[in-house]
């Protein structure tokens, strides 16, 4: 059976509209969001551009992965095991694997190893950075510009709070950075042979703290980037100058959990768009939003008037799209 549409308003723009209601610190900056969909939740100063620090090693670690294999051998080079700041005291000539480096590079936020993935990834330390800039183009993180892998300063090494939290959900789609960036404990095979405990503080005291990445320099103050999973509401925070960010963190993603919830927006079928045309929806769809925007969101229906086949289907809250599916035209 076609399920009715109420509340039917449209205009002509480029596109036939259809709008109709389904039943349903100081200079610190953070952003919230819905690990699941990229929407925003909650934020301060979200898209400010500011130095990330070790944060960076998020999107390294992801162009590491895609661009090499995790069995690689690697042989250290004296730039790389010289690297300046954090360290996982890699030596000249070493032979190391990519998925080892890796280890040292999220739990260790080891420079070295950072400098040794670019040179194998990348074929230069340049050249890796140009597909660091490149990835993050490619997914419009418009507040992100990288000068090097790891996150040393650099006047123009910048990112924001919001375009951190992308990275860090675009990341979490690739099962094996999601693996090693959950990681508590490694016993790395390297000369040392030592066992890398994760920095992030969180992850080993708390059950909803899944992934993440720490970061400090001078000048960027403490960055952190925390994955949280509780109740199946999965929700990413990132904070950038934040010296009390542990606490922060959790308090953030407690604050979510308490007051937002998955809501069915729209159930899987066929709707009855005009008195031609149907649309049909997949799968439902759910988002996490709290009670107050519940009340307040429409669906939008945007028709193509060249392509009769298919449509894309937009959830809006206060004029603007929180999420958007295509949908096949009957």
């Amino acid at each position: 059976m076609l399920k009715k549409i109420a509340k039917i308003f449209f205009a002509f723009l480029c596109s036939i509209v259809f709008f109709f209601s389904v039943t349903t610190a100081a200079n610190a900056s953070y952003a919230v969001i819905d690990a699941e969909t990229g929407r925003l939740l909650e934020g301060s100063d979200v898209h400010s551009r500011m130095p990330i620090a070790s944060l960076t090693k998020i999107w390294t670690a992801l162009i590491a992965i895609e661009n090499s294999q995790l069995d690689d051998e690697v042989t250290i080079s004296r730039q790389a095991a010289l690297s300046e700041g954090s360290s996982i005291y890699l030596e000249p000539g070493e032979k190391v694997t990519v998925e080892t480096l890796l280890y040292g590079l999220m739990l260790r936020s080891g420079n070295d190893a950072a400098y040794a993935l670019a040179e194998h990834a990348g074929s230069s330390l340049e050249g890796f950075v140009d597909l660091m800039n490149e990835k993050a183009y490619l997914y419009g993180l418009n507040d992100t510009y990288f000068t090097n892998p790891s996150g040393l300063h650099n006047e123009l090494h910048l990112s924001s709070a919001y375009d951190t939290a992308q990275m860090l959900r675009i990341a979490l789609q690739n099962d094996t950075f999601k693996k090693i960036a959950s990681t508590i404990n490694y016993k790395s095979p390297t000369k040392n042979g030592v066992t890398w405990q994760n920095k992030h503080r969180l992850l080993r005291q708390q059950v909803d703290a899944v992934a993440g990445k720490t970061g400090f320099t001078k000048v960027a103050g403490r960055t952190l980037a925390t994955y949280f999973e509780k109740d199946n509401k999965k929700v990413i925070v990132v904070t950038l100058s934040e010296s009390n960010d542990w606490q922060v963190h959790t308090s953030l993603a407690n604050k979510i959990f308490s007051n937002y919830d998955y809501v069915t927006i729209a159930d899987k079928g066929e709707y009855q768009a005009t008195e031609t045309k149907t649309v049909e929806l997949s799968k439902p769809i759910k988002l996490l939003v709290n009670k107050e925007e519940e009340k307040q969101i429409q669906n939008v229906l945007h028709l193509s008037r060249k392509q009769d086949n298919f449509g894309i289907w937009h959830v809006f809250l206060n004029n603007e799209s929180i999420y958007s599916t295509r949908v096949n035209i009957k």
